[in-house]
């Protein structure tokens, strides 16, 4: 056994799932012969205890919400144990790398396990380091509470699913300006070997999973290979089910693939819509346009699967008439059940290394370093407001009635894009949707 630093590997929020990049961090530091202890956040109360153990602590931020949980981790741990050494790792820390070692940290590694077992060997690693295919590590997943503390599938008639999580690849080939994974990866796509994968879904289900959600940016980004994981998926479990994230363009590239899919276990498939207005989707440079959407819509559906959009209403040029037409779309589609409500609230973040910041556009404010975002004020103040008005109710009624709370926003759209009162509700189409109990946003 290598004899190195007690380590704390804390996890802060990955959608209520039980975290594979804390896992993932886990076993490499295994393998390199630590023993490593480990908290997630999410779902239980952070150990002053295992702080106080602690010297180094290692806190995972893949995404915005982590981000913000982590600096609290971090602050806390300073308190407890002022000689440990903290760092941050994840996209959101290689994205935030200066403004976390200003204000919060003593190093900051990227998503790479070699960066991070080199920091553990005292070592400083990369921010930008990238995973490696070669020599794949098994995420460890033993001391991480048990699954059923986490998220959970709801599948037809409310009956719930025990759920876990699992990487099939790493990274995206796609340039979509929004996007914070294309500052760090710049185009980069890596896959996860197959028996990595199998072997990561094989401990899952021994501990009582009966769904997986795929993690990928892009499940399609190599269809072969998400092809050959659905198979042997099936070929395994046949009555394992799964999600996965996919472009709206690779739902149509691909479409002769989703009913194989469909047939192999995937119910549905979340995919980022973000608007129906051409002019925003070619601004993101989303690779389709608002014509392509009920496309897509129709091949999951004939394929026997369901289709769950994510939204980005609110950007510097979204239109006050984007708004209603949102709503409009789900309603037309069916398509209620399968956005949860906090997806018309949603604004654009733009973090730094974002390929939206233009420093002379109008729009554009100060970098807020506690928000870790750069602020921007639509050129609309009617837009603003909106958005004010429709984040706090989605906030107030969360947890509540979805039907009630989408007919609530859509009434706020409606007066503010000043269309006509409805004298009635239009006419309801309940559709039956899986879903996983946490909604899906960053």
């Amino acid at each position: 056994m290598i004899r190195g630093p007690q380590i704390l590997v804390v996890s802060c929020y990955e959608l209520g799932r039980q975290p594979v990049a804390a896992a993932g961090a886990l076993a490499a530091l295994e393998q390199a012969g630590f023993k490593p202890e480990v908290q997630d956040v999410a779902v239980e109360k952070l150990s002053e205890e295992a702080l106080r153990r602690a010297q180094l602590i290692l806190i995972s931020v893949p995404m915005h919400t982590a981000l913000q949980l982590g600096v609290r981790v971090a602050a806390r741990a300073r308190e407890v144990n002022p000689a440990a050494t903290i760092a941050f790792f994840g996209l959101y820390a290689a994205l935030n790398e200066r403004h976390l070692l200003a204000r919060h940290c003593d190093f900051v590694v990227g998503e790479s396990s070699d960066a991070l077992v080199a920091l553990a060997f005292g070592e400083k690693g990369s921010a930008m380091d990238l995973p490696r295919a070669r020599n794949p590590t098994v995420p460890s997943r033993a001391a991480l509470p048990v699954l059923d503390r986490y998220a959970r599938l709801v599948v037809c008639g409310g009956e719930t699913r025990i759920a876990g999580a699992v990487a099939a690849s790493h990274g995206c080939k796609h340039l979509c300006r929004h996007c914070p994974i294309v500052p760090v990866y710049q185009g980069k796509f890596v896959a996860v070997p197959l028996e990595a994968v199998i072997a990561d879904v094989e401990q899952q289900v021994a501990a009582g999973a009966q769904h997986v959600s795929f993690t990928d940016p892009d499940f399609l980004n190599g269809p072969t290979h998400a092809l050959r994981i659905a198979r042997e998926l099936n070929a395994r479990w046949p009555a394992l089910t799964f999600d996965a994230t996919i472009k709206i363009e690779h739902l149509l590239r691909y479409r002769a693939l989703l009913p194989e899919l469909a047939q192999c276990g995937m119910l549905f498939a979340t995919s980022a819509v973000e608007s129906l207005n051409d002019d925003l989707l070619r601004r993101l440079d989303k690779g389709h346009t608002a014509a392509d959407v009920p496309l897509a819509l129709e091949a999951v559906r004939a394929a026997g699967a369901e289709l769950r959009p994510t939204l980005l209403p609110y950007t510097p040029w979204t239109e006050l008439a984007d708004l209603p037409a949102l709503f409009d779309f789900a309603e037309e589609h069916e398509l209620q059940g399968a956005i949860d409500p906090v997806q018309y609230t949603l604004r654009l973040l733009l973090p730094p290394g974002s390929l939206l910041i233009d420093r002379s556009a109008p729009w554009l404010r100060e970098f807020d370093e506690a928000a870790f975002t750069w602020r921007w004020q639509h050129p609309d103040p009617r837009v603003d407001e909106l958005y004010q008005a429709s984040s706090e109710l989605a906030r107030a009624e969360a947890g509540n009635d979805a039907q009630r709370t989408f007919s609530q926003l859509r009434d706020l759209a409606d007066h503010a894009a000043q269309r006509p009162r409805r004298s009635a509700p239009a006419p309801h189409r309940q559709r039956s949707m899986p879903r996983l109990t946490e909604p899906w946003f960053c």
